[in-house]
């Protein structure tokens, strides 16, 4: 995740990480308990074969071995193209039931048409949700970085004839959406949809801490295990205990690492924080030489 994130790691302990006090505009609640997933943004990274897949793991193999290991993943193919119905239910089909894809939205719906005339991409991309069935998590749209409130008409229609069954979140960028003025939250709570937060080094305002659907999406940067990766996790897994009891029922982890190498142990710092202390549980990412030894229990 480029957004927002510091080309080195000096400096980055002069960030001021606390998370905000949070505002929970939940107009439907979850009475089930909250469901934690962790996972990354892709399972095509052939370095994880021999730690976290398997040796001689193929690369057809890739999304069944991720899902052995991760609980969500963020889709981003999905941004690059709108799959078939069959395609999506085959990757559907590769993974186990507890599993859950967070797919991106197509860009020729968010970044090239920007909401308008875009009636045909829009069905065809929701055949491709519903074909992945009981696997599908919150979808999210990411406005390109320029997309300001002041163009924001098309996107509010656009929402507003959503399906609700089907979960949606949206990840704002332009500073205006964060100020006194440009704030979405009471608008998308009235419609429930979420508010993706994004906890990158680089814009803070972006971790607004406002819930407006009972699923929360947050794309987490991170800086390869530094220090300041895990006091960030640990407000996080602290933060989950106010969430399950304000309503909060889904909650995904999205982590961003370069290259994608240090995202297992990321999320493997995180569930052990919450496993640790807490009553909620997820699943951890296990290198191989540990995947025949008995783990704690998980959610799922």
């Amino acid at each position: 995740m480029q957004f927002g994130k510091l080309p080195t790691t000096e400096g980055l302990d002069l960030v001021n990480f606390e998370l905000p006090p949070s505002s929970f505009l939940l107009h439907s609640k979850s009475n089930g308990g909250c469901e934690v997933r962790l996972g990354g943004t892709t399972w095509n990274i052939p370095k994880w074969v021999g730690s976290t897949y398997p040796d001689k793991t193929p690369r057809r193999l890739f999304p069944q071995a991720y899902s052995k290991q991760f609980g969500t993943i963020e889709f981003n193919a999905t941004h690059y193209r709108i799959y078939t119905p069959k395609k999506m239910a085959a990757w559907a089909e590769s993974t186990p039931e507890h599993f859950r894809f967070c797919p991106k939205f197509p860009q020729i719906i968010t970044h090239f048409r920007r909401f308008k005339n875009c009636e045909g991409p829009t069905d065809d991309f929701i055949e491709g949700l519903l074909a992945l069935g009981k696997r599908l998590g919150p979808a999210f749209i990411q406005l390109p970085p320029h997309y300001a409130p002041k163009h924001a008409e098309a996107l509010w229609t656009y929402l507003e004839k959503w399906p609700r069954e089907l979960p949606l979140s949206v990840e704002f960028r332009h500073p205006d959406w964060f100020s006194e003025a440009g704030r979405p939250w009471e608008r998308l709570a009235e419609i429930g949809v979420g508010a993706v937060i994004s906890d990158t080094a680089g814009r803070r305002d972006a971790v607004h801490m406002c819930m407006t659907a009972p699923h929360v999406l947050v794309r987490f940067g991170g800086y390869e295990g530094h220090a300041t990766d895990h006091i960030r996790l640990k407000q996080w897994s602290n933060w989950l205990e106010q969430a399950e009891k304000k309503g909060v029922g889904e909650f995904h982890l999205l982590v961003h690492e370069p290259d994608s190498l240090h995202t297992p142990r990321t999320c493997r710092n995180f569930a052990e924080n919450l496993i640790g202390e807490k009553q909620l549980q997820t699943m951890i990412p296990r290198e191989v030489s540990e995947q025949n030894v008995p783990s704690s229990p998980t959610l799922f």
